[in-house]
């Protein structure tokens, strides 16, 4: 249901259940985690194989959950969530086809958001008499704005590539998503590493600007003498 495939500096870590548009059951979750924790490499990759990047949460499984064994099951897509969110590594999305409710969300939680063309996004739980439970509720509106996140959220509408560029939901749209987490581990590892999470907005904004500091100068220290040469 997972597989992780190392290619230099980055582990593709792909959802493989394309019969089911990669939707993930709490053993795929489960997988995902262990998968994502496992990584040792700069960058990571999340990918889905086949036509779709990832419907989400395996409703097949939801409907068959009592009250308690949703709560662990929400708590579990959130869990792996912040795996990913806490990832030292940059993680990248690279969405090519269809991203739905959980799927949506567990893009929400990686650095970078990268969408084909033919990809297309939705939070389709309300339709459904549902939510997404994964972290959506408080990374959506961070990421989007409040008002976009009312309307995806709200509304269950469809957006694809291009208007999901402009409300912020992606950061590029471009033929290989892929290719992006390549260009990101050209960078320097030590910057990536002391970046990325300054980058997350976590904290005061005086911590964040004391840890700011305190990274730009470590990085200074560790190039003293190369910066500046041609």
């Amino acid at each position: 249901m997972i597989e992780t495939t190392v290619e230099g500096r980055v582990a593709f870590v792909t959802l493989d259940r394309p019969r089911r548009r990669n939707a993930l059951t709490p053993d795929g979750l489960d997988a995902l985690d262990a998968a994502i924790g496992a990584c040792e490499t700069p960058v990571i990759c999340l990918r889905g194989e086949g036509a779709a990047f990832c419907a989400g949460a395996d409703l097949d499984v939801v409907g068959d959950l009592t009250r308690e064994e949703a709560t662990a099951f929400a708590e579990q897509g959130q869990r792996v969530a912040r795996t990913i969110e806490d990832s030292p590594a940059v993680v990248v999305a690279a969405i090519d086809g269809a991203a739905r409710g959980g799927g949506v969300e567990l893009a929400l939680a990686c650095d970078l958001r990268v969408a084909s063309p033919a990809a297309t996004f939705a939070e389709t739980g309300v339709q459904l008499g549902l939510f997404g439970a994964w972290g959506g509720t408080v990374r959506l509106p961070r990421i989007v704005g409040e008002g976009n996140a009312m309307d995806l959220a709200l509304s269950g509408r469809t957006v694809d590539a291009e208007e999901a560029l402009r409300m912020g939901l992606v950061s590029r749209v471009t033929d290989d998503p892929t290719g992006v987490a390549r260009e990101v581990a050209a960078n320097d590892r030590a910057a990536l590493e002391r970046l990325q999470p300054l980058l997350r907005n976590r904290g005061s904004d005086a911590d964040r600007e004391r840890d700011e500091r305190e990274a730009f100068a470590a990085l200074v220290a560790r190039n003293a003498g190369v910066l500046g040469d041609d």
